[in-house]
């Protein structure tokens, strides 16, 4: 690969031009200010999650975790809650989160204050909260004033339990609570009183897994149901016109195929009808896994959706939060748009409408910004054992490079290969060796550092200067105020809040200024006659591309799932529903851009 992007080096930059770019990159590089509002964001989100050993686990380390999000728009401002965080978080725009310090309970284990899987409802001018519990009289909390944490208990003793609680309101003013968190049992539902929150008669089951029909349902990494059912859990429900639609997490939540399914009735509590492929589901890529989750609207009227995304390297429960474009299209079919789901998105702004889903399988929000440093080398001042440099650019977020100190003056360094338009960076920091006293929110923590960037690697220019910061930044995001070309990107530590300097993923956004790849030609499906679940894909590989997109769906025209390939010209498709014809098509992806999609194939 490295030659083939020398020589577009060589076609787009004679040495006169070369020498332009370097008086511009001399003059520019003082004027690169992150002063700029930032319009766009990138997942995981970047918020201070917290440390949290799961019980019985503690001798695996601390590590940072949450799941089971919630984000409600409440007077104008979203609110986000999500499990084990000792509080919740507060936004004007989406980007910028403000955490709330808030211990609502003392649940199952007796040693800390947390709130699990919690369900959020607004009644009127009211916010609620409940959290995860298969007891009864348990506390529901209420809110008029969340932002100035200003919370008393709404209904001291709620005279039924549920794990992985959600909550409805019907237009017609009812109220209705979901729940189940089990690999044996269904989901259940429930009408609630809306005064008193007492039950109106009794639960009624919703729904219950079906992975011998629906292959994506099957537990497992590879969905291939060896050892254990799958779990179903994580209800949410959203009205849209005069239909229902209710989703749920799963088949596990260590797994990259961690989804939202999703069931289509005519009323909050059923019959349902379940829809062939999940709502949300991102099995490669960086960022892995889109399930337990929840729709809402934002500012706009615009749909998204947040999910809990997979890493399980410290912990099987190590986890992050994504959000992801939804809505609904004109057929009144509910979608949620991950394609280039880890890549740079804009935030809700009055002038995108999150209901068009583009023909090329690109949300409006996607910026068009490519992962410019995919596998590309990476010099190091250190490197601790295994955790080798290579780890740091491979799209796996899994695996991280470690430099032998966490001290100042440990470096890395990305070397783009060609000259490149920088729009933003990504730097995902991993957990090595954090401190064994390490628990919840820490105070004061930060992380401090500066990146530099350069066309030679001789003349440097600081592009981010973040030496004085004093926020918690695991997944920082930073969108530069005006693009940059350049070939080399360099991060400096300051300061690492605990343990050693480590990255899981440092990336780097814009756009090469090469070819996009060709079509990819030569793509096959052929789905296994004994289990139509699952099928094999194989295609013509494309030389001057570094992952596809494969998209497919049971209706031609609507392609809303995709899976993202790196480095393979070949996938085991599990996900399928047996009973169902598929479509299927593929693209190609480099620096540059997105090739055209192969015509879409029939597969019965």
């Amino acid at each position: 690969m490295a030659n083939r992007l020398d020589k577009g080096v060589i076609k787009e930059f004679s040495f006169g031009n070369y020498l332009k770019i370097s008086v511009l990159f001399l003059f520019l590089s003082c004027n690169f200010s992150l002063t700029a509002q930032q319009k766009t964001y990138c997942n995981p989100i970047n918020i201070d999650y917290g440390y949290t050993p799961i019980p019985n686990f503690s001798e695996w380390g601390r590590h940072r975790a949450t799941a089971d999000p919630v984000i409600v728009l409440f007077k104008d401002t979203y609110y986000l809650f999500s499990t084990n965080q000792w509080g919740y978080w507060w936004s004007d725009d989406m980007l910028n989160w403000t955490f709330i310090s808030k211990k609502f309970l003392r649940p199952w284990h007796n040693v800390y204050d947390e709130l699990c899987a919690p369900g959020v409802g607004i009644l009127g001018d009211t916010m609620i909260v409940m959290g995860s519990t298969y007891s009864t009289n348990f506390t529901i909390w209420m809110s008029t004033n969340p932002k100035e944490n200003e919370w008393k208990p709404l209904v001291d003793s709620f005279a039924i339990g549920g794990w992985d609680p959600s909550f409805f309101i019907d237009n017609n003013g009812k109220f209705y609570m979901y729940n189940g968190s089990s690999n044996r049992y269904p989901m259940y539902g429930i009408e609630l009183e809306r005064n008193s929150l007492h039950p109106v008669g009794t639960r009624k089951e919703m729904y219950s897994l079906e992975p011998w029909r629906f292959g994506w349902q099957r537990f497992g990494e590879h969905m291939d149901n060896t050892f254990l059912d799958p779990f179903l859990e994580g209800s949410h429900m959203t009205r849209y016109k005069n239909k229902y639609y209710l989703q749920y997490g799963a088949p596990g939540t260590e797994f990259s195929g961690y989804a939202d399914g999703l069931l289509v009735g005519e009323h909050p509590l059923g019959p349902f009808q379940a829809q062939s492929d999940p709502l949300s589901i991102k099995v490669g890529g960086f960022v892995r896994g889109a399930g337990h989750g929840t729709t809402f609207n934002d500012k706009f009227g615009n749909y998204w959706h947040i999910s809990t995304t997979v890493i399980s390297v410290k912990n099987t429960f190590e986890r992050r939060l994504g959000i992801w474009p939804s809505g609904f299209d004109s057929d009144d079919k509910m979608f949620c748009n991950t394609t280039f789901g880890d890549y740079p998105h804009y935030i809700p702004t009055p002038g995108i409408k999150g209901d068009e889903y583009g023909q090329d399988g690109k949300s409006p929000y996607f910026t068009g910004w490519m992962l410019l440093n995919y596998n590309k080398p990476v010099t190091v001042s250190s490197t601790l054992g295994g955790y080798l440099p290579n780890n740091a650019v491979d799209e796996l977020s899994k695996t991280y490079w470690s430099a032998k100190t966490g001290n100042l003056g440990e470096w890395l360094q990305s070397d783009l290969v060609n000259i490149s338009s920088v729009n933003a960076i990504q730097i995902n920091f991993a957990d090595q060796d954090v401190d064994s006293n390490r628990l919840g929110k820490w105070p004061n923590q930060f992380h401090q550092f500066i990146i530099r960037h350069s066309l030679d690697g001789k003349k440097w220019a600081v592009l981010v200067d973040k030496s004085k910061n004093n926020t918690d930044v695991p997944h920082d995001y930073i969108e530069l105020s005006s693009p940059v070309q350049t070939r080399y990107i360099k991060l400096e530590i300051n300061n690492m809040p605990t343990g050693k300097f480590a990255i899981s993923g440092f990336r780097v956004f814009g756009n090469g200024l090469g070819e996009k790849p060709e079509t990819v030609k030569n793509f096959i499906v052929l789905r296994t006659e004994k289990d139509k679940r699952s099928a094999f894909i194989k295609w013509k590989p494309v030389d001057n591309a570094f992952a596809y997109n494969i998209y497919y769906g049971t209706e031609p025209d609507k392609l809303y799932t995709s899976i993202m390939v790196h480095s393979n010209n070949e996938y085991w498709m599990k996900a399928m529903d047996s009973q169902k014809t598929y479509y299927y098509c593929i693209e190609a992806i480099n620096e540059n851009g997105t090739s055209q999609r192969s015509p879409t194939l029939k597969v019965d």
